[in-house]
């Protein structure tokens, strides 16, 4: 029998501990490569590809230089806070830098941890002038400090045991159980390929998250169309559809009942459909961006047409699924097809000239290479998007867990949100492919007659109806100026509202909470920059939902007795499943 330690590991536990923790050190580094901008195709590997003499940033930019007087300036104020530093260190003074994962007591108490960090500091706070000592364009610069801020992230004294003093302590106040624990917690997430940001075994679609009563009415490859049971005895004769972004699925929409934007709309009295993505494998590996708005958006939208008998619905669009939408009623108008009577855009990009932090990825030759390697068929990996927008916020939604889990030894706490986060999708590569280069690299969906979608030439200014556009004030993946370049180009009466904090919880942020605040503008004018319309806008305690509500109600039409079955009777749309259906549970 193989003898225990004191920590509960056997020899052969160790054995294995060791073979994994190696692999999963090989998996940590192939995640940062994922976030990394400077490891597109051609370009050398690591921060070295954009310091001098060591080679090229991505998209053929040469080797960057830098301002040397601004060099000179912050190598001498380096010096003279390195020596105070190192003079406070030996009177045992150091003061702790102001960061959260230095704020512990235990820090201050330990003279090697509080040294650490604050020397930490001190160079964090360097390479970050020496990036605005960078020369070049913005775009070089913002590469730079990407990279930058992935390595200063992951070098923090914060993330190793030999300088975490509150991780040190723990595992002396729990005789070493903490480090056995954290080592349980990272075999646990190297087995399921992803570090945990909650305790998944929580959760469980159906049962405690994407729980709104209702039923699959129709499907097809690509989507799952659910309708859900009305919750008044009236509701607006023109029904309600929802068309999530198909790079995350459809729950986040329905995470709790208290918190569910779905189940919102269904109280306010609409007839509520929503489009539930399938998750993509190798069956659907060839399916382009064309399949998806005519296979999936125009057809949801005739299918909740012809279940609700009326000839007009009104949509809603998140985030990429707030582009599809918009591609599809750029298509529709190029018909002359009224279907859609409103439209409701949630943080949207349509003018993709400013795209915040993603922008840092995105170049001629990173298309090119996706191009290559997906554009005819294959897939996207979802666990691939889902590592590079955790490294969007490496500090937050990497390492912070590192350190709990492993270090600490801590399971996180439940959270619906982060668990929704961690449930990744698959994209086909084609779709994916065409929406980089298209959108991202191109901007071409603001160019009137500039692209093709469905067989009909797109121009957005020619969507004639009243648009509801909300964006996020702290988003970093679709930011408040680009949310709202939309009121510049769409046609038709426009509302535009901005909420409080970022992209997801910006918008899923019910009146019950009463939390945060959302901007609006009295007079209705939609200047030509944000800056502008903040100027004139008014801040509003609480939730952007009741305004919608009330714009929304108005493009609802009359009330009518609310239907007591789903689907339409006599025809082909009828129960197929009881809501959340079979795609939502597929797994990448």
């Amino acid at each position: 029998m193989t003898q225990q330690p004191y920590w509960g590991l056997g020899s052969d536990q160790l054995q294995q501990l060791s073979q994994m923790t190696q692999q999963w050190m090989e998996r940590m580094q192939s995640l940062q490569t994922m976030a990394s901008p400077f490891n597109a195709v051609g370009a050398p590997k690591g921060l070295s590809a954009g310091l001098p003499g060591l080679g090229a940033l991505p998209g053929g930019t040469p080797p960057i230089s830098f301002d040397m007087e601004k060099l000179q300036s912050i190598q001498a104020q380096y010096a003279q806070a390195a020596l105070a530093l190192w003079t406070e260190g030996a009177k045992g003074e150091v003061a702790l830098p102001k960061d959260r994962r230095f704020a512990g007591e235990a820090w201050q108490q330990n003279p090697v941890s509080s040294f650490t960090a604050a020397s930490y500091a001190l160079h964090a706070k360097t390479m970050m002038d020496m990036v605005d000592a960078v020369q070049g364009d913005e775009k070089t610069r913002a590469r730079v400090r990407f990279g930058v801020e992935q390595w200063l992230a992951a070098t923090a004294p914060s993330n190793f045991l030999a300088f975490n003093a509150e991780a040190q302590k723990k595992a002396l106040d729990t005789q070493g159980q903490s480090i056995a624990q954290g080592l349980q917690n990272m075999l646990a997430d190297i087995r399921q390929g992803h570090v945990s940001m909650t305790d998944e075994s929580l959760f469980e679609v159906g049962r405690n998250v994407a729980t709104s009563e209702g039923a699959v009415v129709f499907q097809n490859e690509l989507f799952q169309l659910i309708e859900y049971k009305p919750l008044t005895t009236q509701v607006y004769e023109r029904p309600m559809l929802f068309v999530p972004p198909c790079i995350n699925k459809y729950y986040i929409l329905d995470l709790q009942p208290d918190n569910s934007l779905i189940r919102y709309s269904v109280a306010q009295g609409h007839r509520t459909f929503v489009v539930s993505w399938r998750n993509p494998d190798a069956s659907l590996g060839d399916k382009g961006w064309d399949d998806y708005i005519g296979s999936a958006v125009l057809e949801a939208i005739e299918v909740v047409k012809a279940i609700s008998g009326k000839p007009q619905i009104n949509a809603l669009g998140f985030c990429v699924g707030g582009t599809m939408l918009v591609n599809a009623l750029a298509v529709l108008a190029a018909r002359g097809d009224d279907s859609v009577a409103s439209a409701t855009l949630l943080t949207t990009l349509v003018d993709f000239k400013d795209t915040g932090i993603l922008d840092v990825f995105i170049d001629e030759n990173f298309v090119k290479f996706r191009e290559l390697t997906m554009g005819q068929n294959g897939l996207m990996p979802g666990q691939e998007l889902a590592s590079t927008f955790s490294f969007l916020r490496p500090v937050d939604l990497v390492w912070n867990y590192v350190v709990g889990n492993y270090l600490k030894g801590e399971t996180p706490p439940p959270f619906d949100l982060l668990y929704w986060n961690s449930d990744c999708t698959n994209l086909p590569g084609p779709y994916y492919a065409w929406y980089l280069r298209n959108f991202y690299l191109e901007n071409k969906l603001v160019q009137p007659g500039a692209l093709s979608v469905c067989g009909e030439k797109l121009d957005v200014g020619k969507i004639d109806m009243p648009i509801y556009i909300y964006g996020s004030r702290e988003d970093h993946i679709v930011p408040i100026g680009a949310a709202y370049a939309s009121t510049q180009v769409l046609g038709g009466d426009k509302r535009f509202v901005m909420g409080a904090s970022g992209h997801i919880a910006g918008v899923i942020n019910p009146p019950a909470k009463n939390k945060r605040s959302h901007w609006l503008r009295d007079d209705g004018q939609l200047p030509a920059d944000i800056d502008a319309w903040i100027d004139g806008a008014d801040e509003l305690p609480g939730s952007w939902w009741t305004d919608w509500s009330q714009w929304l109600a108005q493009h609802g039409g009359k009330k009518v007795a609310a239907p007591k079955s789903y689907g339409r009777a006599r025809t082909e749309y009828r129960e197929l499943e009881p809501a959340p259906g079979s795609y939502v549970q597929a797994k990448a």
